[in-house]
């Protein structure tokens, strides 16, 4: 047992018992390791299909096939000064940012399907600049906001405590599935009409009416400790999220590439949802870990807070459905061990 596996043993028995973040001992990175693509890569796009490159990918996106994507999704670095595990990120000026991204984004054009839509995701900082770049190549459709529900307070300025996804398309010929990703709310003061509930519905558990997706989401809960999805990724995006996009703007075995795969989101909701995948990850370690995740998918297909084929509200989830969530949760290693849920 090498010295991280034996950490990670130690941490499993020293941390609370609620805490289900998934881990990656060195027997695992070992095998999963052997799995990863890397350069060369000469393969075409199924045999692509649901794997994990792992690599720089501006060296690697010349060795792709062109026009294998039905969506992309795009979380690079926002303009901040970060580590990424081996990798790190040094913020810079606004312009400096915003010819950076456009210096590989329009690398990553020939790659998509006409019908392919995209998403990219950033913060204040970055927004603008993504926006403009964005605007320069392709078809700008929309800014989506997402409410993450942590975020340090300041007392000299407002709590950050969102980050933008924004919204666009190749062409006008693209697929949108509004009713895939339809929010379930709890209705505060129903409306009757004689008698009978009117654009809502009566359950035992209470009142709920299914509500068209906005451009503002606050239904969304940052992975952390207790969830069996959380890692100890720095920037993990809740499955939830990428649930959403991937059923709105693709289809079932519909192409998903991500050359910024960090901890694996995209992946592990890829295969939840039935659609392919492909992601790039310059860190070995997230590389092995996205691909654990993406592994444990094919096994579990709950997603929290998607359930019924609907998107329920943040906590309007009965107790009994909430069970039913917790309880199909489990976090199985690849060597068979099981977990118990919360």
């Amino acid at each position: 047992m090498g010295n991280t596996e034996r950490k990670m043993v130690y941490d499993e028995k020293r941390r609370a018992p609620r805490n289900r973040t998934l881990i990656l001992t060195d027997r695992e990175k070992a095998a999963l390791s052997q799995k990863l693509l890397r350069a060369p890569v000469t393969a075409n796009a199924e045999q692509l299909a649901d794997q994990i490159i792992c690599g720089d990918f501006l060296t690697l996106l010349p060795q792709l096939p062109n026009s294998f994507v039905d969506l992309l999704i795009v979380d690079p670095p926002y303009n901040l000064t970060k580590c990424f595990g081996a990798e790190s990120f040094r913020a810079m000026p606004v312009a400096d940012y915003e010819e950076w991204f456009e210096s590989w984004f329009v690398r990553l054009l020939p790659l998509l399907k006409p019908t392919a839509s995209i998403y990219v995701c950033g913060d204040w900082r970055s927004s603008a600049a993504v926006q403009r770049v964005l605007d320069r190549c392709v078809i700008v459709r929309n800014r989506i906001t997402w409410e993450r529900e942590k975020g340090r307070g300041s007392k000299t300025n407002w709590k950050n405590a969102s980050e933008d996804i924004w919204f666009a398309t190749v062409s006008d010929d693209y697929c949108f599935n509004v009713k895939e990703v339809m929010l379930k709310r709890r209705v505060i003061a129903p409306y009757r009409m004689n008698g009978h509930p009117k654009g809502w519905d009566d359950h035992p558990d209470g009142q709920f009416r299914l509500t068209h997706p906005s451009n503002i989401w606050t239904d969304l809960t940052v992975p952390f400790w207790s969830m069996s999805e959380n890692t100890e990724h720095p920037t993990q995006k809740p499955e939830k999220l990428l649930a959403k996009l991937l059923l709105a703007s693709s289809r079932e075995n519909d192409f998903v590439f991500d050359p910024f795969l960090g901890s694996g989101t995209t992946g592990a909701v890829a295969r939840k949802l039935g659609r392919r995948f492909l992601g790039i990850e310059c860190d070995e370690h997230h590389a092995c870990l996205s691909l654990k995740r993406a592994e444990l998918a094919v096994r579990d297909h709950s997603i929290q807070g998607y359930n019924d084929g609907v998107f329920w509200e943040r906590n309007s989830l009965n107790v009994k459905s909430k069970k039913v969530v917790q309880e199909c949760d489990l976090q199985p290693t690849l060597f068979g061990a099981t977990k118990s849920p919360s």
